[in-house]
């Protein structure tokens, strides 16, 4: 059923077959492919046309306390998420960062994979605090952390060059009671 909202069908939710791992130096051309998609990007601080060579590079250095994640639906990499520890006075924290392929949104992956991400860092890694950054008009992700008790902390004005214009953001955060 259309609504008269929509010009397109509501997405069939794909929770079932859903699975997610650790990432693997073999996935780098999925990863890459996932994160060129014009959907995907327009969401992150990346530039277009990433190469392989420079994800190789982030992949094979991960920064210390760094949790990278994929999601498959039938062996295909439909999405990827990572939390980065800070150090020293900040260990208690991280950072997030998640995006989900471009055919698959609104369809409950951000959902599972935002759930892995926070039962690592509240079960097993011990993080009080995760922090992220959000377009303001990106309001499907916005929900999203919401639902997951982030809250928005402050508006970060002309916070990044997208598309030809500046972009604003929100700071948003998650603390574990």
């Amino acid at each position: 059923m259309i609504s008269a909202n929509q010009d397109t069908p509501p997405k069939k939710p794909c929770s079932e077959g859903l699975t997610v791992r650790a990432v693997r130096t073999s996935d780098l051309e999925a990863v890459t492919a996932l994160m060129n998609l014009p959907g995907y990007r327009a969401g992150t601080l990346r530039p277009p046309y990433e190469s392989i060579e420079a994800l190789r590079k982030r992949m094979e250095a991960p920064s210390p306390g760094a949790l990278n994640l994929v999601v498959e639906l039938d062996g295909k990499i439909i999405a990827n998420g990572s939390s980065n520890r800070f150090a020293d006075r900040r260990q208690h924290a991280a950072s997030l960062g998640m995006g989900v392929h471009d055919d698959f949104t609104g369809r409950g992956v951000g959902t599972f994979l935002l759930t892995a991400l926070i039962d690592a860092a509240d079960n097993w890694q011990d993080i009080k605090r995760l922090e992220l950054t959000v377009y303001t008009d990106n309001t499907a992700a916005i929900r999203l952390y919401e639902k997951f008790s982030f809250e928005k902390e402050g508006l970060l004005k002309s916070f990044a060059y997208r598309a030809g214009e500046y972009v604003d953001a929100y700071t948003m955060a998650r603390i574990r009671a």
